[in-house]
């Protein structure tokens, strides 16, 4: 099992387990549950949104979704987005308790703030190493992005 990755934002340290998978493009983890795949958002990811408020679901469990079709919303200190499928497969469950408390994503985000589990094919996902390469080679468009947001804000 590889070693657990840490990647600086900044002064930040963002924490990756080298046990888990991981979607580049929607920043989730994923671990394999009794025959499942289940996701959540990396420290990475938390770290961007802050504080978690509201997770909405336009799915439901049993549905059959393709890679990156919107499956619901978030809403965060930083902003409102949509959240997408990491991979192509059946949504088998949804971690329900965020529904009425999803701060836990922000003190638990690899234990007891994972999002959902689904069927699928994780061979597309990246292991730790090169999910920190990713966000390396994409660190400086992310820092702007942040600049670019905090200065339209002003």
């Amino acid at each position: 099992m590889p070693d657990a990755v840490t990647f600086m934002m900044g002064k930040f340290a963002a924490e990756m387990p080298g046990d888990l998978l991981y979607a580049a493009q929607n920043h989730m983890w994923c671990r394999a549950v009794d025959g499942h795949l289940r996701f959540g958002f990396t420290a990475y990811a938390v770290r961007l949104m802050q504080d978690v408020y509201f997770l909405d679901w336009v799915v439901s469990a049993g549905d059959t979704v393709a890679q990156l079709r919107q499956i619901g919303h978030i809403e965060t200190s930083k902003a409102v987005a949509d959240l997408f499928a990491p991979v192509a497969g059946t949504i088998v469950a949804f971690n329900q308790e965020l529904l009425q408390d999803p701060s836990t994503i922000n003190v638990d985000k690899y234990g007891k703030g994972w999002l959902f589990d689904m069927g699928g094919d994780s061979r597309a996902l990246l292991d730790v190493n090169r999910y920190h390469q990713y966000l390396a080679d994409n660190w400086d468009k992310t820092q702007r992005l942040i600049k670019g947001k905090i200065n339209t804000d002003d």
